[in-house]
This record gives C-alpha cells, sequence and structure tokens, in this order.
C-alpha cells in the first residue's frame, strides 16, 4: 500500500474513533440564550425557549444527551420536561446534531409558577449515554429570576353584579271611570252617578284626601259624542256633556271634602272615530273588516258616517252594540302612592325587619356603604324572603367583595337554583371560578352574562389570567381600574397605562405599586422611588416583594426598603 495512503487512512480512522470514543466536553452556559429573559409569569405558568448554538467538533457522534431544565429556588427545585438530542451514529428518538456543522437546539420550559420562583436561577441538567458508558455533565445556569408582574391580576378586585331591587319611591296609579249618556241627550244621569264605577273613582279621591301617603296629581275630564249624526250638532253635544260631567265632579268634590286634587282639566272631542275604531276591531260583527276598509278609505267624518250607513246590514248592529259606548263622560284620576323615605326604611329595619317589603329590604341594603352592614341586612332578606334569588345574589355581591369566596359562590349557586336565568348571577359564578382556575366554566358563564354591568372588568381579568393581554386591554375598554391599567402595562402601552392609574378615584397599594413598574420600564428613578414608598406605606407586605422584583433590578430602591 501506497505509504501517504495508509497514514491518511490511520489518521481518518483514527479521528473517527476519537470523535466517538471521548467524552463529551463541559457544557458552556455561553452556548444558550433564553427568551423571554428574565423568566415572565404567564397564565399562571413561567414559560420559556432556551436555544443552544452547538459548536462545531463537539458533539460527538455516538452521544445521546438528554437535557432537564430545572427552575431552582431557595432550597426547592421544580423541573421541566426533558429534550433527547443524539448524535450522529445514534439510532433513537431525539434531534440530531452534528459532530462536524455542530448545530443549535432548542428546549422548551414551562413551570407551575410559585411565589417563591421571583427569585430563581434556570439551570439545565445533562445526562449522557455513550455507548456502555453513563455520565453527567456539570450543571449550568442560563436564566435569573422570574418577574411577576402579571400576576397582580386580581378577579377579587372586580366588583360582582347586583340584582337590583324595584324600589319606587313613587308609584303612580291611574283610577278611571265613565258617565254613559243617551242618544243626543247630555244630562248626567242618577243611574249612572250611583254606578260601582263612580263610587269606586270617587272613594280612591276621598281616600287621598288627608293621606300623607297619597297625593292626587291630576283629574280629568273627557267627554265625546258618536260618530253618527251631523257634526256641529254632535260637537255641541260633547261640549254639554263635558260641562254637565265638570259640574257634576264640582258637586261631587264639595260633599265628598275632596279640596285637594292638583289640577282639574277637560275637553271633549266631538266625533270618536277612534273609539268607533276601537271597538269596531275588538267585536264579533260579521262585515267589521269592510267597516274598517271605509274607515281607511274616507278621512271626512261626515263622508265616512254616509257610507258605513249605506251597510245597512250592519248598521243597525252598529247602532246597538258600538255607537252607545261612544255617548260617554271618561274621568280620569292620577295618584301618586308615596313609599317610605330612606330615613324611614333604615328605621323600620333596625327596628323590625320584618315589617320591610322585599323591595324595600332590598332598596336598604343600597343605603349604606358599611359591607358588613349589607351583609347583616341581604342575610335578613334571604331569611325573610327564601324564594327570592336576589338576596342570595347581593348577599354573595358583599361576601366576595369582603373576600370570601367560599362563602359567596354559595350564595351565587343559591341564586342560580332559583333564577337560573340570571345574567347577574351567572357573571358573579365565573369570578368565583376564575378565582378558583376553572377557566373553561368561568369562559362559558361569561359569555352567557352578555350585557350585565361590570362584565367587560370581568372579562378582562379572564383574558389576563389566560395570557391574552391584547383581549384583555380590549375588554377593559376605558376603565380605570388597576387591572386595566396591569393590561396596558403587559401589551407595553405605557403612556394609556400611566392615564388610566392617574385616572383611579381611590388609588390603593397596587396602584402606586403598578405606577412604580412603570416609572421602571420607562427609565424614571424618581417615578419608581416615590411611587413604591407609596405603596409600601399602605401595605408593607410589599418592601419584601420589591426587594426581590427584577423590575427593579436596574435601580436604587433601598431608601424605600
Amino acid at each position: 500500500m501506497n505509504s501517504k495512503l495508509f497514514l491518511s487512512v490511520l489518521v481518518g480512522g483514527a479521528l473517527a474513533l476519537t470523535s466517538c470514543n471521548k467524552k463529551l466536553n463541559e457544557i458552556s452556559a455561553e452556548y444558550f440564550t433564553v427568551n423571554p429573559s428574565p423568566l415572565e409569569v404567564v397564565a399562571g405558568k413561567v414559560p420559556a425557549t432556551v436555544t443552544g448554538q452547538i459548536p462545531q467538533k463537539f458533539f460527538v457522534k455516538n452521544a445521546e444527551v438528554t437535557v432537564t431544565p430545572y427552575l431552582v429556588y431557595g432550597d426547592k427545585e421544580t423541573p421541566s420536561q426533558s429534550y433527547k438530542f443524539i448524535g450522529e451514529d445514534v439510532n433513537g428518538n431525539g434531534q440530531t446534531v452534528s459532530y462536524d456543522n455542530g448545530g443549535t437546539v432548542s428546549v422548551p420550559v414551562s413551570f407551575d409558577y410559585v411565589p417563591e420562583m421571583i427569585k430563581s436561577e434556570l439551570v439545565l441538567d445533562f445526562n449522557v449515554v455513550q455507548g456502555k458508558k453513563t455520565y453527567t455533565l456539570p450543571r449550568i445556569k442560563v436564566a435569573d429570576g422570574v418577574i411577576a408582574t402579571a400576576t397582580f391580576a386580581d378577579a377579587g378586585t372586580v366588583t360582582p353584579a347586583t340584582t337590583p331591587d324595584k324600589f319606587q319611591r313613587i308609584i303612580n296609579e291611574q283610577y278611571n271611570a265613565e258617565i254613559k249618556f243617551l242618544i243626543n241627550q247630555a244630562n248626567v244621569r242618577k243611574s249612572e252617578t250611583e254606578s260601582q264605577q263612580i263610587a269606586d273613582f270617587n272613594a280612591a279621591l276621598a281616600n287621598a284626601q288627608g293621606n300623607d301617603r297619597l297625593d292626587i296629581q291630576e283629574v280629568n275630564i273627557k267627554s265625546y259624542a258618536s260618530p253618527d249624526g251631523k257634526y256641529d250638532f254632535n260637537e255641541k253635544l260633547a261640549q254639554k256633556r263635558e260641562d254637565n260631567t265638570r259640574k257634576y265632579l264640582d258637586k261631587s268634590f264639595k260633599s265628598n271634602k275632596i279640596k285637594e286634587f292638583g289640577e282639574l282639566t277637560a275637553d271633549f272631542t266631538a266625533e270618536d272615530w277612534e273609539g268607533f275604531q276601537e271597538l269596531v276591531s275588538a267585536s264579533n260583527i260579521q262585515d267589521k273588516d269592510l267597516i274598517l276598509s271605509v274607515l281607511s278609505m274616507y278621512s271626512d267624518p261626515e263622508q265616512r258616517e254616509k257610507e258605513i250607513r249605506n251597510l245597512s246590514s250592519v248598521f243597525e248592529q252598529l247602532a246597538d252594540e258600538i255607537l252607545p259606548q261612544l255617548r260617554r263622560s271618561r274621568l280620569t284620576a292620577s295618584i301618586n302612592v308615596i313609599g317610605k323615605s330612606d330615613d324611614e326604611i333604615v328605621a323600620a329595619y333596625n327596628s323590625d325587619p320584618a315589617s320591610l317589603t322585599v323591595e324595600e329590604l332590598l332598596y336598604c341594603g343600597t343605603l349604606t356603604d358599611d359591607n358588613a352592614k349589607r351583609i347583616e341586612i341581604y342575610t335578613a332578606c334571604t331569611r325573610q324572603y327564601p324564594n327570592d334569588y336576589r338576596g342570595y345574589n347581593n348577599l354573595g355581591m358583599c361576601q366576595f367583595i369582603a373576600g370570601d369566596y367560599s362563602a359567596a359562590k354559595g350564595n351565587f349557586n343559591k341564586a342560580a337554583n332559583l333564577a337560573p336565568d340570571s345574567k347577574e348571577t351567572t357573571m358573579n359564578q365565573a369570578l368565583c371560578d376564575i378565582i378558583d382556575g376553572n377557566y373553561d366554566s368561568a369562559n362559558q358563564k361569561l359569555g352567557n352574562a352578555g350585557g350585565v354591568e361590570g362584565l367587560n372588568e370581568a372579562l378582562g381579568v379572564y383574558y389576563m389570567e389566560r395570557g391574552d393581554y391584547n383581549a384583555a386591554v380590549n375588554a377593559f375598554g376605558d376603565a380605570k381600574s388597576n387591572n386595566a391599567a396591569l393590561a396596558q402595562i403587559l401589551t407595553k402601552d405605557y403612556s394609556k397605562a400611566r392615564n388610566t392609574l392617574a385616572a383611579i378615584a381611590q388609588p390603593d397599594a397596587t396602584t402606586y405599586y403598578l405606577m412604580a413598574v412603570l416609572g421602571a420600564r420607562t427609565n424614571n428613578q424618581q417615578m419608581v422611588t416615590s411611587n413604591l414608598s407609596q405603596a409600601i406605606s399602605k401595605d408593607s407586605s410589599l418592601r419584601d416583594k420589591a426587594a426581590n422584583d427584577l423590575e427593579f433590578s436596574k435601580f436604587d430602591i433601598s431608601s424605600v426598603l
């Protein structure tokens, strides 16, 4: 054999054996990048992608490497899914990495977030199988810490929907009566004034006199003539009926000592074609459609009467059944029933809750800002009116605000059992589902709660908890809340987020903390420290959070800790 050829084969074989038999060198952290870095919480998870650039002549051909990411925090560590990478001579599952050319490998990671992870390290663990040999390579750190700003999303700060009361302090009641007249006559007959209708009408007015809870707003007289005969005659007849009815009422008011009755108004209609049409439409007259067509064809009253009289087969029936009902004066009284004042309702509740109607009890709950007092009132409502779902819903609302989510959920469920179609209760159940992490159930309920006040805020929090921050921003719209501002921060709309936080009517510790985060993200040291100071003064637990929060890693916050 040619000596040069032999040497070449020998060297090539030696290199091949070397590439198979030598162990993998230690893997450098410089080979890897992490996106995002630092890690961030999204939808209760800590997701990221670790990308490795494997250099040439590094990954030996018979090596099988299992990479396991760990998030290490305190004395704990949590693994993510392992991934396998193999050399060119290995038969098996895994991504092949070339010895000569190296290559790019990708390792997706995901951890269930717990608050301790805010101070943590992402490390990679390497287990190598090479032929019959198994060994490990030193761990390497590829990222530091977790930004948990997204965890400020809080369904507990969303105000649940109230089921409203129907309490009305003033309820208007209408009382009606009619005085009928004989054909072509205007005198008020005794038989008419002694009818039950008139007796009830007069009694209602008399009852209102001297009663502080009843106020007569108006009494009205409307007099008519039937649309048969000459128009001029009917006009004078209707006016006489109005005059005589008014005289009767004046006399009745005096005898019943009715002195306060608001305004007495009166007018007349010469020919009551509107009433005629209504009565004919509601009748069983055989040719009523023909009669109604005449009314639609002619607008002149005398022409109408002529055409209807020509319908000789039905006019007699009209004269007997319809026209007498149109010769009348209609009396209407408008009386306001005045309910309890706010002070009277509160006093009644304090002395005897059972004396209040369900509407008054529900309304009573709106007369205080003391949430504990409202819980007491709505509890009384559920005891007195156990079949009214609104008491349970509103009690659950107050318990939710107090942070007693278990009790709130129980009362929302009771309300839903009584009124399955209540959209307010459905939305409130969805809020409990979000807090419990039952997102599929929450999504379905939110979809069934369309139109409820506060739904957009609930939807916004739902979308943030699912990691869809753009949808959250759209759901919140122009809402001025911590949750809305957080969604804007997470979508990097810092200008809008600042405006939202500045517009919050009652800023709390979270408001100021989020403003400090904005300061950090816009490189404003003074904004960071001044707002952190405010946040910690309102909630001292935020001191430790801020000390470990990577949002502030580039800033000196020692003065406020």
